[in-house]
């Protein structure tokens, strides 16, 4: 998920857990013997703002190598063990912070549940997509996705907009905000059972053509909760195609139409679906040196990464360097001119050297 959502996400849920202010002092804590002063509002929201906003610091990783941050992105920020510590490290700085500035706020445990509950939904708004949270980390670096959302969802992002617009409408009411809530969770309900759907269409595909499927899954497309990509893997094959699980008829899309309707387009019904087939480390002369480089050393990494790794090209490149490269099925988006995360290795003197395709060639990088 984005960052700015992750942001939208924890700002409602700092309005959501707001609760009637208790002064210090005040009136109520008199007649409320025990009652602790609560934050004002605005500073639950920033609070859970800030909180929401924080596992994606990890960005910082790259400023060591490229591969650290691939390897350690949605790692130990993103940890449901480390959660706790977190929560306490930011609430306690937020409080000081305040309270130096003069904005005088309640104590550091006032804040934590606010900011540990923003963290938290970080975390959920990371595991609905496929790209892979690392929810035990340090202890473990296996990844976890349940794959029901892409990665850039409007209507997701929509609808905490028209929640906390909602909220600052009614600013007495925590309605607006459980409401937008719960509407978040029925809509990514609607997108687990777009990609059941897609699913059940690659088992029966797989039924159909007498293919013995060693997984079988989807990966969430954008613009609708009912596109996706269909994969079966045979254990030497990718089976895959661009469908729509809802659709009867095919979606027909001009360049004059908005960007929805086309990125929308390329997903057929499934009855209309086009399968196509990839092996995993392609086939005649260059089979051997793709088996090669993803079995090397150099390439542990990708092998960690990958979800649906295929072969991207295998040969000599311009420049005589005998390479070959991979990538995602998990990336390849319909209408999308370049896929990321191509990466590959070069059988250079002395060595493998490592690269990531682009649209301008290879770029080499510090293994590292």
């Amino acid at each position: 998920m984005d960052t700015l959502t992750h942001a939208l996400s924890g700002a409602l849920v700092g309005r959501v857990l707001a609760g009637r202010r208790v002064p210090a002092g005040g009136a109520d804590a008199a007649a409320a013997p025990g009652a602790r002063a609560t934050p004002p509002v605005w500073q639950m929201v920033a609070a859970g703002t800030v909180a929401a906003t924080f596992p994606d610091l990890d960005f910082v990783l790259g400023w060591i190598s490229e591969l650290t941050y691939l390897r350690g992105h949605r790692g130990v920020t993103h940890s449901l063990i480390l959660l706790p510590l977190w929560g306490l490290l930011i609430a306690w700085l937020l409080a000081r912070f305040w309270q130096r500035g003069g904005r005088v706020a309640a104590g550091w445990r006032s804040l934590y549940p606010v900011v540990c509950a923003a963290i938290f939904v970080h975390i959920l708004g990371d595991l609905i997509t496929q790209f892979g949270t690392m929810i035990l980390a340090p202890f473990s670096d296996q990844r976890f996705g349940w794959g029901t959302t892409f990665i850039i969802d409007l209507p997701f992002t929509g609808i905490i907009l028209v929640g906390l617009l909602a909220s600052a409408l009614w600013r007495g009411s925590r309605l607006p905000a459980t409401a937008a809530l719960v509407l978040l969770a029925g809509w990514v309900g609607v997108q687990a059972m777009g990609r059941a759907e897609a699913i059940d269409a690659a088992r029966a595909y797989a039924a159909a053509h007498g293919i013995k499927a060693v997984e079988v899954d989807a990966a969430p497309r954008p613009a609708s909760p009912f596109n996706w990509t269909a994969i079966v893997f045979d254990g030497e094959r990718y089976h895959y195609a661009h469908l729509n699980t809802r659709r009867s008829e095919p979606l027909v899309a001009t360049a004059d139409d908005n960007f929805i309707r086309r990125f929308s387009a390329p997903y057929l019904p499934v009855a209309m679906a086009q399968w196509e087939v990839r092996e995993r480390f392609g086939n005649g002369s260059t089979r051997a040196l793709a088996e090669q480089v993803w079995n090397a050393e150099d390439f542990a990494f990708y092998r960690w990464f990958a979800m649906f790794p295929v072969l991207d090209h295998a040969g000599e490149e311009a420049d005589g360097q005998v390479c070959a490269s991979f990538k995602d099925l998990r990336f390849l988006t319909p209408g999308r001119d370049r896929q990321p995360f191509i990466y590959g290795l070069c059988n250079a003197a002395g060595g493998w050297r490592l690269f990531e395709r682009e649209a301008g060639g290879l770029r080499w990088i510090d293994p590292r």
